[in-house]
């Protein structure tokens, strides 16, 4: 028991140092299309179960951003920034939130049969992408 309290003390004793403060600095944030080139994604769902996708934002954030029953098409709303050659989504407040993959998987198993939608960087234009989900697996072109 002995033992134990010193090293309870002792481990105690470091911890100021391992959770110092992290000095937090304002940062500018995007508002708005200025600059932006709109990328939308015509997403068609070309088999028998609904997708449900997914937009995987900057910091670890997800959003859902469609949800397309068999044989239906919607639309996902991207812009493009040229100069940072990265697309975004904006939210209420029109921030420029940062779409780091965006994919689409069988609706209620979305995560374990999902597929990677292409966002390729070098051409941002208007796409179409047609998408098909099975209960093991999505496959999208």
């Amino acid at each position: 028991m002995k033992h134990l309290v010193k090293f309870v003390t002792l481990s105690l004793s470091c911890l100021p140092t391992a959770l110092q403060a992290v000095e937090l600095h304002e940062i500018e944030v995007r508002r708005g299309t200025d600059g932006l080139v709109h990328a939308p994604i015509e997403l068609a769902n070309d088999g028998t179960r609904a997708l449900s996708c997914t937009a995987q934002l900057a910091h670890w954030y997800s959003e859902a951003v469609a949800e397309v029953p068999a044989g239906a098409s919607r639309s996902i709303d991207l812009w493009f920034d040229p100069a940072t050659a990265s697309f975004v989504r904006l939210n209420a407040l029109e921030d420029n939130m940062p779409v780091e993959a965006l994919w689409c998987g069988a609706a209620g198993k979305a995560y374990e049969t999902r597929a990677a939608l292409p966002l390729p960087r070098d051409d941002a234009g208007p796409r179409r992408i047609v998408c098909a989900a099975t209960e093991q697996s999505t496959t999208c072109e």
